[in-house]
């Protein structure tokens, strides 16, 4: 049988939601066909022809984008049956059936997915009813089946110390064991965590490596839920391919708790680990249940220069609790600890996003706010009791879309967004670190946070 599977967005990688099923599909024996809308048209023809078309949906802008290939999709074919997958098929299930979506797959979607083209091939019209709308079973996984899907150039690659490196991605765990309030991955997986089999992990490096990737980006909610498994997996990474670099992304309550796993990071060739501080107000981060204070934000982040190891601090800057004094100790502290060019500027222009099952709908205060949901923009909407401070948002977003542009670097779009903010004066050593020395994703977008307009997927 003929499937189509589709990518709308992932971060900018060649999609791994789109290669992992694919292995699943293809040992099989179905013919699939792979599409990243992010870098290559709807392919009209293999849409006409496919019994099964599958979107894959990781996230918030992939969900908005999904839209309207799923209208072109149903254009070309009216006949295909038409299956939504990932975190956020689940999450927007009325929305996604409303468009036409027949199967609906979230967390361990494989094997489902594999199921449903095995009925859909002996006639089934429909899918079984047994079939779950979420899945948590523990799988052996297979390794991606990355043929077919755009090379690892057309992809945003690493910048270090000038250069460009080209990005592979992976993942070596799914889900995560904590109930952080914001996060779009709680609905689903609650608490739960799948470890990825370290060989499956190193032979889809392994395929990359082959394939051009110079650096690997490990997608992982949380590197360090399964810390015994990360530092194994990485010793053996960095003994097979000792020049490939890669990134993780850990919270800051695991890089304080395995403090000792910095150096092993440092060593086998990690050049930056991702956190999502979020904010350093103490209040708002017990609301949001993230397991840290700014305490420890500060104690990792000077932890770090003793590694030495880059931290890229994510933030959500704009939440209904923000006061402005709130966003100026923000950008105080940045610039103070020395984490301008470590912080890409749409990080200080976000708003909370709260999509449909969002766990912050529990708090009280936050229902007041978010007084409707947007069907069209897949959000709770929410106004600050402040004015101005909804007005600073806008402000500041507008200002990094209109300067994030070729040769103009982060210390001086952030001296921008901190004179528009009325910060005051700036530090004196404010221009002390060439950003030179920092690496960075030319994608430098993350999950858990609102864009306001479409802009933002590539800010």
């Amino acid at each position: 049988m003929k499937i189509v599977l589709i990518s709308t967005y992932e971060l900018g990688h060649q999609p791994f939601g789109l290669a992992s099923p694919a292995a699943w599909l293809r040992q099989a024996g179905h013919e699939v066909f792979l599409v990243d809308l992010s870098v290559n048209p709807l392919p009209a023809f293999e849409v006409r022809a496919a019994s099964l078309v599958a979107f894959h949906l990781p996230m918030h802008t992939a969900t908005r984008l999904a839209g309207e290939a799923l209208a072109r999709v149903k254009q070309l074919n009216p006949r295909a049956h038409l299956c939504a997958f990932g975190l956020y098929a689940p999450l927007n299930e009325g929305y996604l059936r409303g468009l036409g979506v027949e199967t609906l797959l979230g967390g361990e979607f494989e094997p489902g997915l594999r199921a449903l083209a095995g009925r859909l091939e002996a006639g089934e019209a429909a899918p079984a009813r047994e079939t779950p709308l979420i899945s948590l079973d523990r799988l052996r996984f297979q390794v991606p089946d990355r043929r077919g899907l755009p090379g690892l150039a057309r992809y945003p690659a690493l910048r270090v110390n000038g250069s460009r490196r080209r990005v592979g991605y992976t993942e070596a765990t799914r889900g995560c064991k904590h109930r952080c309030r914001h996060c779009p991955v709680v609905p689903v997986y609650d608490g739960a965590f799948r470890v990825v089999q370290r060989e499956v992990v190193l032979a889809d490096i392994r395929q990359q490596v082959a394939a051009g990737a110079e650096h690997i980006t490990f997608g992982d909610p949380d590197f360090f839920n399964a810390p015994a498994h990360a530092e194994r997996l990485v010793r053996a990474l960095h003994e097979e391919f000792p020049a490939l670099t890669y990134d993780v992304t850990v919270k800051i309550e695991h890089l304080k708790r395995h403090a000792p796993l910095l150096p092993v990071l440092a060593g086998t060739g990690c050049l930056f680990v991702t956190s999502a501080v979020e904010t350093l107000d103490d209040a708002v981060l017990a609301r949001l249940r993230k397991g840290h204070t700014r305490a420890d934000f500060i104690e990792v982040a000077q932890r770090f220069r003793e590694v030495p190891l880059a931290l890229s601090p994510t933030f959500i800057p704009f939440t209904p609790w923000t006061s402005r004094e709130d966003y100026l100790d923000l950008l105080r502290t940045i610039a103070g600890l020395d984490l301008v060019d470590h912080v890409a500027p749409i990080q200080l222009a976000l708003r909370l996003l709260a999509p449909a099952g969002s766990r912050l709908l529990e708090l009280e205060d936050f229902r007041r706010w978010a007084t409707e949901f947007d069907p069209a923009g897949l959000v709770w909407r929410w106004r600050h009791p402040d004015p101005s401070l909804d007005e600073l948002a806008s402000q500041v977003l507008r200002l990094v879309a209109r300067e994030q542009k070729p040769g103009r670097g982060r210390r001086e779009i952030f001296a921008r967004i901190w004179d528009l903010a009325g910060a005051g004066a700036l530090p004196p050593d404010f221009h002390r670190t060439a950003q030179a020395a920092v690496p960075f994703l030319e994608e430098p977008w993350f999950c858990c946070a609102e864009p306001t307009g479409e802009q933002v997927a590539r800010v």
